[in-house]
């Protein structure tokens, strides 16, 4: 069983930064793309970045802001330009050719105005 992890969560102020990581327990032969979702109050979980060989995907929402790189089992967000409209949990995923899908238990993100 793989695990996800995530790392980097926590206060900032409007305009501020934060990395976000995670960390796969284990190389996953079979991955697709990893990627970061994320959850606010009341509202459905929305895609924020998806990374795999060959292509990058943004949310416009974020896009110009964040930064998703990849580095074997580790994944990064680097978010910068931090909006209140950010705070939410994020989640790390990462969809497998086995029909498997990863998620990490999330990191919260709270941006002060």
């Amino acid at each position: 069983q793989v695990q996800l992890v995530e790392s980097g969560g926590g206060l900032v102020q409007s305009g501020g930064s934060l990395r976000l990581s995670c960390t796969a327990s284990r190389r996953i032969s079979s991955i697709l793309a990893m990627g970061w979702y994320r959850q606010s109050p009341g509202k459905e979980r929305e895609l924020v970045a998806v990374i795999n060989s060959d292509t990058i995907y943004y949310a416009d929402s974020v896009s110009g802001r964040f930064t998703i790189s990849r580095d074997n089992a580790k994944m990064y967000l680097q978010m910068n330009s931090l909006k209140p409209e950010d705070t939410a949990m994020y989640y790390c995923a990462a969809p497998t050719s086995d029909g498997v899908e990863y998620w990490g238990q999330g990191t919260k993100i709270t941006v002060s105005p």
